[in-house]
């Protein structure tokens, strides 16, 4: 428009000196228009949408009557069913520095997991939104409900090298709300970030709560076939008249020694000051160490060695002598379908230092279990 008015303005312009101006007025003019008419590409645009259902059967040798196993397992915890461990229908949207998630999820591992939180919410995988802060870098601040930061195992099961979770999966976050800032470095060797949290595996806070929580990851992968994970979480999951702190750390690392032989190692700990102030702080800890070997191209051959020590219930109350100091070792077949199929086998155990579970209507040291697993990604 500019250029069109431009023009009828100067033809009325006739001497040379005129002509001359009428040049430079048409370059600098039209030449201005040029550059203001330049807008910046618009941003890509994502919208992936995605499916996991993990259907399972699970027998228990203890044989409970209302079908429910042990309290501290959240994941194939019905006995001799049919069920839905979780099912997830999940909306990733990226759009230039924005990026949002929002999965939706119904399942036993729901029901049981989350039962503790407001019933809208118990049915929420996640929900999140982030917004990239350095134009230039991975520096990220996301907002909303995630997937844990601590631990090498997910409420997936594709994810996971054994089918059913370890005892210190099982009994530390899978999820957690709040805020994260997240810087990747430029090689992506390493990733660091800070969590402020509204408290150990919540959506919201206790009542009478209004201490912060908060949580740091740092990760090193320097090649493809290693990586090295610390966690750590601090904050008080009580009534702030009643606080008893609570200090945490996860170290884990992932290694895969040949084309067919993998390992994971790992170890968690944590603190928390007992309800007496005089009786310090109570300690727990798990360590953890699960091998992988490819015996074809769908087969994999798993094994678990895993212990879980908290003898005051910090995290698994058992109102025994000895508290909950538990050896596992479970033991499963995993065989590939074609794509995204899974099915799986797994037999498995736990030895406790007393008489924690029931075997032929006897109260027993021993659990045994059979599960098995058939689940779909798409």
């Amino acid at each position: 428009m500019i250029r069109f008015c431009v023009g009828y303005f100067l033809n009325g312009l006739t001497n040379p000196t005129m002509e001359k101006l009428k040049l430079t007025l048409i370059w600098l003019l039209f030449g201005a228009r040029l550059g203001a008419q330049v807008t910046p590409e618009p941003a890509q645009k994502s919208l992936l949408v995605s499916g996991y259902l993990e259907p399972y059967f699970t027998y228990d040798f203890s044989e409970p009557e209302d079908h429910l196993r042990p309290g501290f397992l959240y994941n194939f915890n019905r006995h001799n069913e049919v069920h839905l461990n979780l099912g997830l229908i999940k909306a990733s949207y990226t759009e230039g520095r924005l990026r949002a998630n929002l999965g939706l999820m119904a399942g036993t591992y729901a029901q049981y997991n989350l039962a503790a939180e407001p019933d809208l919410l118990r049915h929420v995988f996640e929900s999140n939104a982030g917004y990239k802060l350095a134009a230039s870098g991975e520096l990220w601040l996301d907002i909303g409900i995630f997937p844990s930061h601590i631990g090498f195992e997910s409420a997936i099961g594709k994810d996971n090298w054994t089918l059913t979770r370890s005892l210190l999966a099982e009994n530390s976050p899978y999820y957690e709300s709040g805020a994260r800032l997240t810087y990747s470095s430029p090689s992506g060797q390493w990733t660091f970030a800070a969590l402020y949290l509204n408290g150990w595996q919540r959506m919201v806070r206790p009542e009478g709560n209004n201490t912060p929580a908060v949580g740091t990851q740092v990760t090193y992968k320097p090649s493809s076939g290693l990586i090295l994970n610390w966690s750590t979480f601090s904050g008080n999951d009580k009534k702030d008249e009643e606080a008893q702190w609570r200090f945490f750390n996860n170290f884990y690392g992932i290694v895969q020694l040949s084309e067919n032989v993998g390992l994971i190692a790992g170890l968690d700990i944590g603190t928390e000051a007992s309800a007496n102030p005089d009786a310090g702080s109570n300690l727990w800890f798990s360590p953890i160490l699960i091998g992988q070997v490819s015996l074809a191209e769908r087969w994999n051959l798993n094994g678990r060695l895993e212990y879980y020590s908290d003898e005051h219930g910090v995290i698994v109350s058992t109102q025994t002598p000895n508290g909950f100091q538990t050896l596992g070792i479970p033991s499963t077949w995993i065989t590939r379908f074609p794509v995204k199929h899974y099915g799986v086998w797994r037999p498995g155990g736990l030895s406790s230092k007393d008489r924690l579970f029931v075997l032929n209507k006897e109260p027993s040291k021993v659990h045994y279990a059979l599960t098995t697993s058939f689940c779909v990604a798409f």
